[in-house]
C-alpha cells in the first residue's frame, strides 16, 4: 500500500475508533446500553474492505437505535482494529472479553476467526464469523458460529456449474497460500473431479507475492479449459493481468472476494468473462438492496468495496439485536452463554440485506449461490444455484 493510502486508512481507522468511543461514552452517560464487539481490519492490506464493512455495521447500529433500539435500549458497538492479523485479532478479542466484557462479538477473515476462537470458548463469549469462508470455522468450538456460508457452499456450486453447465472438462486451480486459499482450492478440485472433470494444474502462491510467472507457465503448459483462482481481491487482478500477458485467454472464475468493482477498474478489458460468486441477494432479489446501494452513492460517491460482505456486516447488528430481544423476553442476563442459547434456540432470523438466516446444529448456514460474470465492464447475473 502506498504511504499516502496508508495514512488515509490510518486516519480513517482513528476516526472510526474515536467515533465509536465517543458514541459509547455519550450513550453510557444517558442510559444502560446493550454492548457487542466488532473486530475488523481498519488498517493494513485489507483496510479498504474492512473499513466499508465497519461502515455498514455502523449504519445498521444507527438505524436500529433511531427506531428505538432494543426495547428502548440502545445498541453500543465497540470497534477494534485487527489488520486481518491473527495476533492483533487475539489482542482485540482479549480486550473485548476482559475490559469491555461484551457477551458477543463479530469478526471476519478466516485466520483471525480461527485465532480468536479459543478465547471465545474459554471466556464463553459468542463469536459470530461474518464473511470468513474457511470450512474449519464450523468446527472451532461451542461458542463459534458463522452467519456466512462457508466455502463448501459457493465454491462447490461454482465447480459443478463449470463442469455441468459451461462444459469445461479440464481446469487449472491457482490459490493463495493461506487458510481461505488452501481450503477453498481443495474443495474446488474435489468437487470438479467428482463431477467428472480433471484438474490439470494446481499451483499455490505466497500471500505477499507480486510475481506469478512461474505458476502461470505451468498452467499454460497444462492448457486447461478453465482457470479458477482462489485468492484475495488484492492479488486477483495481478494474477489475471500477468495471465493475459502470457497469452492465457481462458475464462477465469473465483469466489465472492472477486465480486468487487476494483477488480474491473484495475483489469479493464482483461476482466471480461470473469465469473464470481455472491452469497447475498442482488437488487432483483431483495428490494432493500437498491436503497442500500444508493446510500453508498450518496454518502461515499461510490459503490462499496465487496458489496455482498457489506450486506452481511449491515445485518450483523440486526442479528445481535434479535439475540438481545430473545434474552430480554426470557428475562435472562446478557451473558455469552445466554447469547449462544438465544442463537441456537431461535435458529431462524429474517435480516434486511441478506434475507432468511437459519443456523444449523453443525454451526453452518446455507444460502443460494448467485453467479455473476463481467460483461462490457459490468457485473451481470449469470445463474442462481439453490
Amino acid at each position: 500500500m502506498k504511504l499516502s493510502n496508508r495514512r488515509r486508512m490510518l486516519a480513517l481507522s482513528a476516526l472510526i475508533m474515536s467515533g465509536a468511543a465517543f458514541t459509547g461514552a455519550a450513550l453510557a452517560q444517558s442510559k444502560p446500553t446493550l454492548k457487542f464487539g466488532l473486530a475488523m481490519p481498519l488498517s493494513g492490506s485489507q483496510a479498504l474492505y474492512g473499513a466499508d464493512q465497519v461502515k455498514a455495521a455502523q449504519w445498521a447500529v444507527a438505524d436500529i437505535n433511531a427506531k428505538g433500539g432494543v426495547n428502548g435500549k440502545q445498541l453500543e458497538m465497540i470497534v477494534l482494529d485487527t489488520q486481518a492479523d491473527p495476533q492483533l485479532g487475539i489482542n482485540a478479542v482479549n480486550r473485548l472479553a476482559s475490559v469491555d466484557k461484551v457477551p458477543v462479538f463479530i469478526t471476519a477473515w478466516s485466520s483471525v476467526v480461527k485465532a480468536v476462537a479459543p478465547i471465545a470458548n474459554r471466556e464463553k463469549i459468542l463469536e459470530l464469523s461474518v464473511g470468513a469462508n474457511s470450512p474449519d470455522i464450523a468446527k472451532l468450538g461451542d461458542y463459534v458460529y458463522t452467519t456466512f456460508p462457508l466455502a463448501e457452499v459457493d465454491v462447490s456450486g461454482l465447480a459443478k456449474y463449470t463442469y455441468a453447465t459451461l462444459g469445461k472438462k479440464t481446469a487449472a486451480v491457482m490459490y493463495i497460500n493461506n487458510d481461505s486459499g488452501v481450503e477453498g482450492a481443495a474443495i474446488y478440485k474435489s468437487v470438479f473431479e467428482k463431477a467428472g472433470g480433471k484438474v490439470v494444474a494446481y499451483e499455490a502462491y505466497d500471500t505477499k507475492a507480486t510475481e506469478f510467472t512461474g505458476a502461470l507457465l505451468k498452467v499454460k503448459a497444462a492448457n486447461p479449459d478453465m482457470i479458477h483462482i482462489q485468492g484475495l481481491v488484492s492479488d486477483l487482478p495481478q494474477v489475471i493481468a500477468q495471465m493475459r500477458q502470457l497469452g492465457l485467454q481462458q475464462r477465469v472464475s473465483t469466489y465472492s472476494a472477486g465480486y468487487n468493482p476494483k477488480v474491473i477498474e484495475q483489469l479493464g478489458a482483461a476482466a471480461e468473462g470473469l465469473i464470481v460468486t455472491s452469497l447475498a441477494p442482488g437488487p432483483s432479489d431483495n428490494p432493500n438492496l437498491t436503497p442500500f446501494i444508493n446510500r453508498w452513492k450518496e454518502t461515499e460517491k461510490r459503490v462499496p468495496n465487496g458489496l455482498p460482505y457489506t450486506q452481511y456486516l449491515y445485518d450483523g447488528p440486526y442479528l445481535v439485536a434479535e439475540l438481545y430481544k430473545w434474552i430480554e423476553k426470557n428475562k435472562l442476563p446478557a451473558t455469552g452463554e445466554n447469547m449462544r442459547k438465544a442463537l441456537i434456540t431461535a435458529k431462524t432470523f429474517e435480516l434486511p440485506m441478506t434475507g432468511g438466516l437459519t443456523v444449523g446444529e453443525d454451526h453452518r448456514v446455507n444460502k443460494p449461490v448467485y453467479l455473476l460474470t463481467v460483461d462490457k465492464g459490468q457485473f451481470v447475473p449469470l445463474a442462481t444455484i439453490k
